[in-house]
């Protein structure tokens, strides 16, 4: 990527919805060729898609909760099996596995602390070979 491909993207990260014609404008190129290069950046997979960012509140998702779980076995089954089931969950909107403790670090939109507490108690904690669960509740977000 060259100082221009660099450019583009920035513009992109901050309004994924401006026209051709003006981020061609503010990247100092025609908008012919800065089409060819959104759309070789679409291809090689350095653009991976455009998306709205939602009020989480008005999708019942508003309350968000960091949740840190270990499990009890690490044979290559049981963590495929347990990271596909946490994965397919909606209310699961980020998931790591990390080196240390706690293995996964999962972050949770419900819409509040009961649809927490019942997504944790009848979802999370029926998955098979998990050790300990410890749940952080978001006070404010500063940054996303």
């Amino acid at each position: 990527m060259d100082s221009i491909d660099r450019a583009i993207v920035k513009v992109l990260q901050r309004d994924g919805r401006i026209s051709n014609v003006d981020l061609a404008d503010q990247v100092n190129l025609t908008p012919g060729p800065c089409l060819r290069r959104v759309q070789r950046l679409e291809a090689l997979g350095t653009i991976q898609g455009y998306s709205a960012r939602i009020n989480p509140a008005a999708i019942d998702r508003g309350f968000e909760v960091i949740l840190d779980v270990d499990l009890l076995q690490f044979d290559k089954d049981s963590v495929h099996a347990f990271e596909d089931a946490l994965a397919a969950f909606d209310e699961v909107i980020e998931l790591h596995r990390l080196f240390g403790s706690p293995d996964y670090f999962v972050r949770i939109a419900v819409a509040d602390l009961e649809a927490y507490e019942e997504f944790l108690s009848n979802r999370v904690l029926t998955l098979r070979g998990i050790q300990k669960v410890s749940s952080r509740f978001t006070m404010k977000t500063i940054k996303r």
